[in-house]
């Protein structure tokens, strides 16, 4: 024969007839059951008032609160929270917080809880983490304008059918969001109007750190583009990151993470469209979306214009009287002792400078940057891994003395 299990429910209620029955005593029956005459006659209680449902359980949770947080409050955030899906409750109250500072606004944990219970945190599926070496470590910006970043987020397909190429640059110090284009494709012509833009409008940084595809890098010495070839002629230094390490880069790479979820899912309908949906995000990005690296400001808060502005020519290079200056042909090739030895395409009708630093061994120079020595003896180029190799070219042979001097 199988167990019979009683539940309290049924013990209350069992403990209730017999009482009624008159044959014990309340004295009797409390003794019986392990209970005390008061819980008994509250059970009793409950019975008269509220029937067979008086015998359950009730919650223990007090009828009012005085340390609720105010529906008004609650209310905001929530509209917040819906506003900026991809928000957590630390920004949520740094936002509410800047809004309103005297209000009383909960903890951390009770807006999670609040967010929870309104259903509007997503279960987040975890991830196994893959081990990897780190790369060097790059100079960190520590200012406004010393580092910018960029690169190309993945292309997506708009509601048309048509490819999107976002381009984006960044302030490295501030996280200030400088451009969010949408552009067809990764053309140097299209990529360099946008650099133009920036540069007219915001002026010139010291650095700009990018990864090593195209536009931003290119085959042959150094690795140089027809892009930084230009930027190197405006007084920039170019900086990438190690292959295979875009943990370098990583603040860029989570801004496109966040860009990602609130802009392109699901993608405009046009380009047109989506590049209106970019505006948007980057005036929200820059201007109310705390920022835990700046201490939950927002990137405007912190960032000002280069004092460097965009001149309206190209600096001509002055190289050092002592060195040897060699123009660059169409093919990317230079002269030496009556030799064609081959660059870069992108160094095309630039001038490169040689300093002797031994016998036979020459340092070639483009700008600031060294690029390579050159055995003339055994007629080899061998480069400098200043651009890269995830190094910081200011700090991976420059050359001081090199001025750019604007053309008149």
């Amino acid at each position: 024969m199988p167990w019979c299990e009683v539940s309290p429910m049924e013990q209350r209620l069992e403990l209730i007839r017999e009482f009624e029955s008159g044959l014990f005593t309340m004295t009797e029956l409390a003794a019986q059951y392990g209970i005390s005459r008061k819980t008994a006659y509250k059970w009793l209680d409950r019975y008269d008032s509220d029937g067979a449902l008086g015998a359950c359980d009730r919650s223990r949770r007090p009828h009012h609160s005085p340390h609720a947080t105010d529906t008004e409050l609650v209310e905001m955030l929530l509209a917040q929270r819906r506003r900026h899906p991809s928000w957590g409750p630390k920004k949520l109250l740094a936002v509410a917080h800047r809004r309103e500072p005297e209000a009383a606004w909960p903890a951390r944990s009770t807006v999670a809880t609040l967010l929870q219970r309104h259903g509007l945190i997503r279960p987040r599926r975890r991830s196994t983490p893959v081990p990897h070496r780190p790369g060097p470590a790059l100079a960190p910006a520590r200012g406004p304008n010393e580092l910018w970043t960029t690169d190309f987020k993945g292309e997506f397909r708009t509601g048309d059918g048509v490819y999107c190429y976002p381009l984006t640059l960044r302030d490295g110090f501030s996280r200030f969001v400088l451009r969010c284009d949408a552009l067809p494709g990764h053309a140097t012509a299209g990529t360099r109007r946008r650099f133009e833009y920036a540069f007219g409008e915001y002026g010139l940084p010291d650095r700009i750190r990018s990864d090593n595809g195209g536009p931003f890098a290119g085959p042959g010495l150094g690795r140089l583009s027809t892009l930084s070839v230009w930027w190197m002629r405006l007084g920039i230094i170019p900086e990438r990151i190690a292959l295979g390490h875009p943990e370098q880069n990583g603040s860029h790479e989570q801004f496109h993470r966040v860009l990602k979820a609130e802009t392109t899912r699901p993608p405009a309908p046009t380009c047109a469209a989506q590049q209106r949906r970019f505006d948007q995000f980057r005036r929200e990005y820059n201007d109310e979306r705390p920022h835990e690296a700046l201490q939950d400001r927002p990137p405007a808060t912190l960032y000002a214009p280069s004092r460097r502005s965009l001149p309206t020519r190209i600096p001509s290079l002055e190289y050092p009287g002592h060195w040897e200056v060699r123009l660059v042909s169409c093919g990317g090739y230079m002269k030496w002792n009556n030799r064609a030895v081959f660059l870069a395409s992108a160094l095309a009708g630039q001038n490169v400078a040689l300093e002797e630093v031994d016998d036979g061994l020459w340092t070639v120079y483009f700008a600031t940057i060294a690029l390579a020595r050159y055995d003339e003896r055994h007629r080899t180029l061998q480069p400098i891994a200043t651009l890269s190799e995830g190094r910081s070219a200011s700090c991976a042979g420059s050359a001081p003395d090199v001025k750019c001097k604007t053309t008149k």
